[in-house]
């Protein structure tokens, strides 16, 4: 019954808080019309969702960290990059990633990893899923950088989709 009523219950709960959130008003009016909306959404649109995929929840709140530390780390080494390395000495390179996922969300979440990280952006998935397309600002080494992100990215994703 309660699977009926909250196809998605995670999507639920971040509609009532994101909308808590812009409507910045703490009523009982306001937090109302959050909880249909965030009941609404998911119920009407489930029939659109083909499955949902399984996620563990610890290693992807781990992932959430590294991911929120990485991107930190990533802004002072590009504005280092751009403010005391001539552009003469930079080297940019289009990397070709292979992806060991195979699920499209951990597909979407990595791809969403390497665009969130400055210096980095995911421009494209291999028609057949096998490959992303990655351009860096500065990769001296491109296999290092491949290795680099497979190792801390694509490796966790696959211990948070299974």
């Amino acid at each position: 019954m309660i699977r009926r009523l909250l196809p998605h219950p995670g999507l639920s709960a971040l509609l009532v808080m994101m909308w808590m959130v812009m409507v910045n008003d703490l009523t009982f009016g306001t937090l109302f019309l959050a909880l249909v909306v965030g009941v609404a959404v998911p119920l009407f649109t489930a029939p659109w969702w083909p499955g949902r995929p399984k996620v563990r929840f610890l290693p992807a709140c781990r992932y959430a960290a590294l991911v929120l530390w990485d991107i930190v780390i990533a802004n002072f080494q590009v504005a280092a990059i751009i403010l005391f390395k001539p552009t003469r000495d930079l080297r940019p390179a289009w990397l070709t990633v292979p992806l060991e996922l195979s699920s499209p969300e951990a597909i979407t979440v990595f791809a969403g990893t390497i665009s969130l990280t400055p210096g980095t952006v995911s421009a494209d998935v291999s028609a057949c899923g096998e490959y992303l397309l990655v351009h860096a600002l500065h990769a001296p080494d491109p296999a290092a950088e491949i290795a680099k992100v497979k190792a801390r990215y694509e490796a966790r994703l696959k211990e948070i989709f299974p």
